[in-house]
């Protein structure tokens, strides 16, 4: 018999969460059946998403989230033992499964390819859920063209460091928004945005003027609140807005009294849509194989912060929704 340790959510978060909103438990796992494997979490997912979600999840769940895993045991030929998949089996070591895809989201297991030198836990990042959130929510919104200004909040996360990358490669001039001069210089140093604006020490509204003096073509948001209303204030006629999250308001305890840029949409005719990538799961494998060949290619490049150890998962949790990731924030479990 194996043991699987999980964390369980019993309580509702309010505010920052805390660890008492959580419970991590152990359980015994029955033989696996035919057409079952037996998976082991290798690499474990934090995202904003999980805090967005958790006012809408049954207590008393495993808590959500995606997991680069290695099929110990197995009964179906299609997941042979030895090869690692990425999953939604959530904030647990083991899990016994049968199905092709979460039963939620439709987002299908994927085995992953043979990725050489690469890092298992990149099926977390950029060939996971973040890569394909940029990857379809950024050109399929956005449609960025040649020449265009694109402007990315929550720059140096997950999804917006890879956003960033993707509007260099179509020709676009980026203008990254985040929380720190550290990651301000990987963005300009290392992916090659071409402005950088830290919201904690600068005037937001003033740098994008200096930055982008004819307007925003673009902007993928991650953050919403004031600095969303900001940049949309100062886009361009028929500007787009490809709105991916809100984490600025994730662990509010009320709905934040900021006013909604209504005039700046109206008046400029934006076209602003929000999205969650779990519509394009038909077409999960697509972005995977693009995401991989850009890095192939050198002209997508990540950063990772990992944590060691699976009882550390809600501290790296937390640490993310306060901004202490460069790139992708992992568990190593």
């Amino acid at each position: 018999m194996v043991k699987s340790k999980k964390y369980v959510l019993v309580k509702r978060s309010v505010g920052v969460p805390k660890p008492t909103d959580f419970k991590l438990e152990e359980e015994e796992l029955p033989p696996i059946e035919e057409n079952e494997f037996l998976a082991e979490a290798v690499f474990l997912s934090v995202d904003p998403y999980m805090r967005a979600s958790m006012p809408n999840l049954s207590l008393g769940i495993t808590m959500i989230g995606s997991q680069v895993a290695k099929i110990i045991e197995s009964k179906n030929p299609k997941y042979p033992v030895g090869k690692y998949i990425v999953g939604q089996f959530g904030w647990r070591t083991h899990t016994i499964t049968k199905l092709d895809s979460d039963p939620l989201t439709k987002i299908p297991l994927v085995i992953l390819p043979d990725l050489g030198d690469l890092p298992a836990s990149l099926g977390l990042g950029i060939l996971g859920r973040p890569g394909n959130s940029a990857y379809f929510g950024f050109l399929e919104l956005c449609d960025p063209k040649n020449g265009e200004t694109v402007v990315v909040s929550g720059a140096a996360g997950a999804v917006g460091s890879h956003v960033g990358q993707i509007a260099k490669i179509k020709g676009c001039k980026v203008i990254g928004i985040a929380g720190s001069n550290e990651k301000g210089k990987w963005l300009l140093e290392e992916l090659g945005f071409d402005y950088f604006i830290n919201y904690k020490t600068e005037n937001v509204e003033e740098e994008l003027k200096k930055a982008a003096l004819e307007g925003v073509d673009c902007y993928f948001d991650n953050v919403g609140g004031e600095i969303s209303t900001i940049v949309m204030n100062q886009m361009k006629t028929y500007g787009r807005v490809s709105v991916c999250g809100s984490i600025s308001g994730y662990n509010a305890t009320e709905i934040p009294k900021i006013s909604a840029p209504q005039y700046a949409i109206v008046s400029k005719q934006l076209r602003l849509e929000g999205f969650l990538v779990k519509r394009w799961a038909d077409r999960w494998m697509e972005g995977i194989e693009q995401n991989l060949a850009w890095i192939k290619q050198g002209k997508i490049k990540y950063n990772e912060k990992v944590t060691e150890g699976f009882e550390n998962m809600f501290d790296a949790f937390v640490d993310m929704l306060n901004g202490g990731n460069t790139g992708k924030a992992v568990v190593r479990a």
